[in-house]
């Protein structure tokens, strides 16, 4: 029988989130009811993979991300772009200066928080296109192309 990957992986996090919860939890037991889950006859691939993921759970969890001041200055700028009143040009341009204002914090990031920042734009560009078109997304799913901010 192979190793039922899907049910592993919803075990496995989980048996993470128990580990690493902040309540005491017996490691060990949780490492044995995740072997329990690998079939004698699984592959040596999925042997050797869930074996390393098994014990990756008494490694500690890394460190929270400590995000730069640009990084906040951005969030800030997002959450307020969201109760924007007004007419629905008003609306539109006042989401387009948002995502003006978050591209232009993210040229300025650090490398590694750059496409984080740039991601805040997603969410408002969302809103735009509906507002633009309240049908949007098409019924079959498509989405109008992508516009740079």
């Amino acid at each position: 029988m192979p190793l039922d990957i899907p049910t592993f992986t919803k075990e496995f996090n989980r048996a993470r989130d128990r580990v690493h919860g902040g309540h005491p939890v017996n490691l060990a037991a949780e490492q044995e009811r995740l072997r329990a889950l690998v079939p004698a006859d699984a592959s040596e691939h999925d042997r050797a993979w869930t074996a390393r993921v098994i014990a990756s759970l008494a490694e500690p969890p890394p460190p929270a991300r400590e995000w730069s001041e640009l990084y906040h200055e951005a969030g800030r700028i997002h959450t307020a772009a969201y109760p924007v009143e007004g007419t629905v040009e008003e609306q539109i341009a006042a989401l387009q200066e948002a995502r003006r204002r978050i591209w232009e914090i993210a040229d300025r990031a650090p490398d590694d928080e750059e496409a984080d920042i740039r991601a805040m734009t997603r969410a408002l560009e969302h809103i735009e296109n509906e507002l633009r078109d309240p049908s949007w997304p098409d019924q079959d799913g498509s989405s109008p192309p992508q516009r740079d901010a």
